[in-house]
Formats: structure tokens, C-alpha cells, sequence
């Protein structure tokens, strides 16, 4: 009964994202309940941000999501970006990957984001620079955007669900 409700949900999510989660389909029907329930009580720090504005967040996001290599997740990333008001060429720019269309405040976001997933220790100068603009409290949000937006793909790629992961056209309303 609580497996048939929680399936019920998944489509109705699944509407609003324009996106399957038959990885989320799978963890419901082949494990322990409590691995579901444990997996959706990390939506919350997904999704949490405060103090950082929301173009920042969104770019930052956009970079590391893209670096993961999935482009369902990019599209959701995308909606979402827009849903917050981030202006249509921000969404564009950072979903393309081009920090040199964005305004200099949102590259530097875009170059930290990508500095980190890569690890190329580019995030030192960067990181300084926005801990400056933004404050201390939305450079931890950063970083849990950064970090946690990725989790999606990952548990995804993991479990055999990496074909939706393909890259897709993306739609940028």
C-alpha cells in the first residue's frame, strides 16, 4: 500500500520535472523502504539556499551538473533556474558551459563550480573572491549547491539508470 502511494507521487514529480526517475522507481521496488526514505531527506539540502541569490546558485548548480555528465539532470537543473527568475541567456550561458557570456559575478561562480567537480585548485582565488561578495554563509550554500546537485546523477549512473543520462536537447523556456 505505501509502496503504491509512494509510486503514485514518483509520477506526479515526474510530470513536473519532465524527467523520469525510474532510478527513484527502482530504490522503491528493490530495496528496504528506509533506503527511499533516507534518499528523499537529502531533497531538502538540495534544494536549500538562503543567502546566495538565486542566479549564483543556479549557475554554480548548472556547471557542476553539466560536469556530471547528465542531461536530464541539466534539463530539470534548467527548469528550475528559470522557475527562480535567472534571466534566459544566464540559463543558457551556464547550461552551455560558457563562462564568458555570463556577467563577471557569474563567471566567477561558474569558474569556482567547475574548479571544484574537476579539481583543478583553481577554487583557491575564486573562493576568496566570492566569500568577498557573497559573505560567508552563501559560500557554504555554494557549496552545498555545488556538492549536492550532484548526488542525482551519481546514484543514477550507479545503479544502471546512466542511459537517461544522455545528452539531450535542451529546452530553455
Amino acid at each position: 500500500m505505501l509502496r503504491a502511494l509512494i509510486l503514485r507521487k514518483l509520477s506526479s514529480e515526474e510530470r513536473k520535472l519532465g524527467a523520469s526517475l525510474d532510478y527513484v522507481r527502482h530504490m522503491v521496488g528493490n530495496a528496504r523502504l528506509g533506503a527511499f526514505f533516507r534518499f528523499v531527506r537529502f531533497l531538502p539540502l538540495a534544494d536549500y539556499r538562503r543567502a546566495l541569490p538565486a542566479p549564483a546558485c543556479h549557475v554554480a548548480r548548472l556547471a557542476a551538473v553539466r560536469h556530471a555528465d547528465c542531461g536530464t539532470c541539466l534539463q530539470i537543473e534548467v527548469r528550475a533556474a528559470r522557475k527562480d527568475g535567472v534571466p534566459v541567456e544566464v540559463v543558457t550561458a551556464a547550461a552551455r558551459g560558457d563562462p564568458v557570456a555570463l556577467p563577471n559575478d557569474l563567471a566567477d561562480v561558474h569558474r569556482f563550480a567547475t574548479a571544484v567537480v574537476t579539481a583543478s585548485g583553481g577554487e583557491d582565488a575564486l573562493r576568496e573572491t566570492l566569500r568577498k561578495r557573497y559573505g560567508e554563509e552563501a559560500l557554504v550554500e555554494l557549496a552545498l549547491a555545488i556538492a549536492s546537485c550532484r548526488v542525482f546523477p551519481e546514484v543514477k549512473r550507479a545503479l544502471g539508470y546512466a542511459k537517461s543520462c544522455a545528452v539531450v536537447p535542451l529546452e530553455i523556456p
